[in-house]
């Protein structure tokens, strides 16, 4: 298995990585409804035996709660993943979930991330998003200083603009960006991902089968039946007219995949693995038998004719 090191750092990535996401379980803004912490350690176990080495996770999924299943399932493995972790959503006793860069607070949850992961650094710590935007630049300051003090071991950003990167870069390098980037949707390659090919920035993309959408086995009688507390509900893309033109596309992803006895989810991580500037996907995983419908993207690659044929079916 081919792997890629990310940015500056030495870290050499899988290409695809364990996203903690839904692992956060029910109960908060943007959960993906109820989760058994059972069937999440035993997909972290899965993807690792499997050979993936590294889990992305942060605070705000499920309020603590992802980091520390990530915890629970990593206590005692011997072959222990990279941990990447992130800052800026706390939230109140009353579990609202605030926006804030401000120096103190994101050094108050860098010390909970390290307690809820019980690491003693962490690998990737990110700004999950760039809110406030005028304090963008003093968040920077404090990771970097995260980062001297030993706290993290390598500093990047997620969901943050090329004008945002460039007003980071000016005060200390960028290890990473994490951007979302699908076939559903692909405006993330037209300025992003050149501007971090030019300027050595790893990318970790998310939500590479759009939550689910291009795993192959999302239906409309499935959306319908989706928790009022799963985000995607409300989700544009899982609304029509956008939903018909998706599904459309995962068939295509579906057909594909078929070829190679590969499933539609793992065609929809090849096709974001494809782009140079991308080092590696974030896959969500909520069980066992999902990671066994996906791992087979730690190596399976696209041709350029079947790249061809997906692009068209996404321009619809």
């Amino acid at each position: 298995m081919q792997k890629k090191r990310l940015g500056n750092s030495d870290m050499e990535l899988t290409p695809m990585g364990v996203g903690a996401w839904a692992m956060g379980g029910g109960g908060w803004a943007f959960a993906w409804g109820p989760q058994d912490d059972e069937q999440s350690i035993a997909a972290i176990h899965r993807a690792l035996d499997g050979g993936v080495n590294w889990i992305d996770t942060a605070p705000v999924y499920g309020l603590g709660h992802s980091e520390e299943v990530v915890a629970r399932a990593l206590e005692g493995r011997s072959n222990r993943p990279y941990v990447f972790t992130k800052c800026s959503r706390p939230w109140n006793e009353k579990r609202e979930i605030q926006r804030v860069l401000k120096p103190e607070s994101i050094r108050r949850e860098c010390e909970d991330s390290l307690r809820r992961l019980k690491v003693d650094a962490i690998d990737l710590y990110q700004i999950h998003w760039p809110e406030p935007d005028e304090d963008v630049e003093e968040a920077w300051e404090t990771l970097a200083r995260l980062k001297e003090e030993g706290k993290v071991r390598w500093i990047g950003v997620s969901n943050f603009s090329v004008a945002q990167l460039e007003r980071c870069r000016t005060i200390g390098p960028i290890t990473s960006l994490q951007p979302p980037y699908s076939a559903v949707s692909p405006e993330t390659q037209d300025e992003l991902l050149p501007y971090c090919q030019e300027h050595g920035i790893g990318v970790l993309v998310y939500s590479p089968m759009k939550s689910g959408l291009l795993a192959g086995k999302m239906t409309r009688e499935r959306v319908a039946a989706m928790p009022e507390d799963d985000f995607r509900r409300r989700a544009p893309a899982f609304q029509e007219p956008q939903l018909t033109r998706n599904l459309a596309l995962a068939e295509v992803m579906r057909q594909v995949g078929a070829r190679h006895g590969r499933s539609a989810g793992e065609v929809a991580i090849a096709w974001t693995l494809r782009h140079p500037a991308v080092t590696a996907a974030i896959v969500g995983m909520r069980s066992a038998e999902q990671v066994d419908g996906v791992v087979g993207a730690l190596e399976f690659r696209l041709s350029a004719e079947e790249i061809a044929e997906i692009d068209a079916a996404g321009r619809g």
